[in-house]
C-alpha cells in the first residue's frame, strides 16, 4: 500500500443497525464535529472523513500501518465515551473495510448502489457535503481529495452508462410519473391535493419540479391545509369546498387517513358539467382508500389506485436491479484505476528525488562553466541552459521509464535499485573532477584492453 498506509472505513448503515443505534452515533446533537474533536484529541490518523445520514453512519481513516493498532484503541474509547454505549455493544452494529474493500463501498455509496432505495440520488450530495466538511477541518489530503474525487466522477458515470436511477420507486414519484405519461406535459395543469400529510407533501414537490400551473389543497383541517399551501404557494380549501376545487383540478392525488370514500360517483358526476367534461386524472394512494371504484365509470374520469402505482414501483425496482449489475462492473474497472494510482504514489517522491539531486548537479555544473566563458550574450547563456537541461532530461528518461514500466511486473525493486544506483538515501555529496577523471580513465583502458584482445584472437 502506499506509503505503508492503509484506508479503512468504519461505519454502520440500516442493513447492519436499528434506528435507536444509528442515532446514537448519527452525532448530530454532538457539541462539536466528529473530526473536530478526533483532530483536537490528537489520534494517529493522516486523513478523516465522516458521513452522517438517516440511513448510515461512516468514518473513513488513512493511517499509518505502524501505528493503526493504537489508532483503533483510541477509536474505540472516543465511541463509547461519547456515544455512551460499550463496546461489546456496538461492535456487532459495526463493519470494518479497509484498501480495496473500503475503496469499493465508498464508490456503491456514491452510486446508491448501497442504498435502501437502490440507485437514489441524494446520497451524493449528502457525500459532497460531508468531503467539504473534512476540507474545512483540514483533514482530508492528498488520498482521500483524489478518492472522493473519483466517487463523483464514477457516480456520474454509473448514471450515464446505466438506468439505475431511471423509473419510479417511491408511490408519491410514481404518481407524478403516471400524470406525466398519460397527460403528457403539466404546464397548463391544476393539481388538488386531497389530504395534506408527508405523501401530500412529496407529492407536491414532484409535481412543482414538473411545472404544474396550480397547486389546491383540500383537507379536513383546513389550518393544515392553509399551512401546505403557503409553503408551495398554493390556495387551500375545506373539505365543504370540495366540490369547487374538484371543477377546477386536472388532476387529483388523495392521500386521506378517512374510514370512508371521500370522492363519490356523485360527487365527481355534479361537477362534470361546469368542467366541460374536461378529462380528470384521480389518482387513490390513500389505504383505505378515499375514492369510490365506481367513479371510474364517468366520461372522461380515470382513476388509479395504490396497486396500481405499485406495480409501477415493483416493476422500476427489478429493472434498478438488472442495472446495479451493470455497475458494478463499472465499479470494479474504478476501483482498479484507483489502486494503481494508489500503489504508483510510493515511485513519485523516487522520481522527484532522482530530478532534483540532476538538477542541482546541472546547476553546479552550469555556474562553473558560465564562470570559464566571459561575454557571453544572453541569447548564448539561454541555448546552454536549454542545452544542459536536454541532456538531463533524456538521460533520465531511461531510469525513469524503467521504474514506471516495470513497477508493477517487480513491485518495490526497481524503486530500490534506482534509490541505490543514484544515492538518493544519502546526503548530497558534489564529485570532483579527480574521482571522475580516475573513474572514466579506468573505463577507458578497459575499453582499450578489451580491443587488443580482440585484434590478437
Amino acid at each position: 500500500m502506499a506509503f505503508d498506509i492503509t484506508i479503512l472505513l468504519i461505519g454502520l448503515n440500516h442493513k447492519t443497525a436499528p434506528v435507536e443505534i444509528r442515532e446514537k452515533l448519527s452525532f448530530k446533537n454532538f457539541p462539536y464535529h466528529p473530526l473536530e474533536k478526533l483532530k483536537n484529541d490528537f489520534l494517529p490518523f493522516k486523513e478523516a472523513y465522516f458521513l452522517s445520514t438517516c440511513n448510515r453512519v461512516e468514518f473513513c481513516f488513512i493511517l499509518e500501518n505502524s501505528k493503526k493498532d493504537k489508532f483503533l484503541d483510541n477509536f474505540i474509547s472516543f465511541l463509547e465515551k461519547e456515544v455512551l454505549l460499550p463496546w461489546n455493544e456496538l461492535s456487532q452494529h459495526i463493519y470494518f473495510l479497509e484498501n480495496e474493500e473500503a475503496v469499493k463501498h465508498l464508490f456503491e455509496v456514491a452510486c446508491g448502489l448501497d442504498s435502501m432505495v437502490i440507485g437514489e440520488p441524494q446520497i451524493l450530495g449528502q457525500i459532497k457535503e460531508a468531503y467539504k466538511e473534512a476540507l474545512n477541518f483540514k483533514t482530508s489530503g492528498i488520498i482521500l481529495n483524489r478518492l472522493f474525487h473519483r466517487c463523483f466522477f464514477v457516480a456520474k458515470r454509473v448514471r450515464t452508462e446505466t438506468g439505475i436511477g431511471g423509473g419510479a420507486v417511491s408511490i408519491s414519484y410514481a404518481a407524478y410519473g403516471l400524470a406525466k405519461k398519460i397527460l403528457g406535459s403539466l404546464r397548463e395543469k391544476n393539481l388538488l391535493l386531497l389530504g395534506a400529510g408527508e405523501m401530500a407533501e412529496l407529492a407536491c414537490m414532484h409535481f412543482l419540479s414538473g411545472g404544474i400551473k396550480k397547486i389546491l389543497i383540500a383537507n379536513r383541517t383546513l389550518s393544515k391545509a392553509l399551512e401546505l399551501a403557503e409553503k408551495f404557494k398554493g390556495y387551500a380549501y375545506s373539505l365543504d369546498e370540495l366540490p369547487t376545487a374538484l371543477t377546477l383540478a386536472d388532476i387529483v392525488i388523495s392521500s386521506t387517513s378517512a374510514p370512508s370514500y371521500i370522492i363519490t360517483k356523485n360527487l365527481v358526476a355534479s361537477v362534470l358539467k361546469p368542467r366541460k367534461y374536461k378529462p380528470l386524472f384521480i389518482i387513490d394512494i390513500a389505504v383505505p382508500r378515499n375514492v369510490e371504484p365506481e367513479v371510474n365509470k364517468l366520461e372522461n374520469v380515470f382513476l388509479y389506485n395504490i396497486d396500481d402505482l405499485k406495480s409501477v414501483v415493483e416493476e422500476n425496482l427489478k429493472e434498478r436491479q438488472k442495472e446495479a449489475l451493470r455497475a458494478k462492473i463499472i465499479l470494479e474497472e474504478e476501483v482498479f484505476k484507483f489502486q494503481k494510482w494508489l500503489k504508483e504514489l510510493d515511485f513519485y517522491p523516487t522520481l522527484k528525488a532522482l530530478t532534483e539531486k540532476a538538477e542541482i548537479i546541472r546547476e553546479k555544473e552550469l555556474s562553473k562553466t558560465l564562470k570559464k566563458l566571459k561575454n557571453l550574450s544572453k541569447e548564448e547563456i539561454e541555448a546552454i541552459e536549454i542545452l544542459t537541461r536536454s541532456l538531463i532530461q533524456k538521460l533520465l528518461y531511461y531510469p525513469i521509464n524503467f521504474i514506471k514500466k516495470s513497477y508493477h511486473e517487480e513491485g518495490k525493486y526497481a524503486i530500490s535499485l534506482i534509490r541505490q544506483i543514484f544515492e538518493l538515501d544519502e546526503p548530497f555529496k558534489e564529485v570532483s573532477d579527480s574521482e571522475l577523471e580516475e573513474l572514466f580513465n579506468i573505463s577507458e583502458k578497459n575499453k582499450i584492453s578489451e580491443q587488443k584482445k580482440e585484434l590478437i584472437q
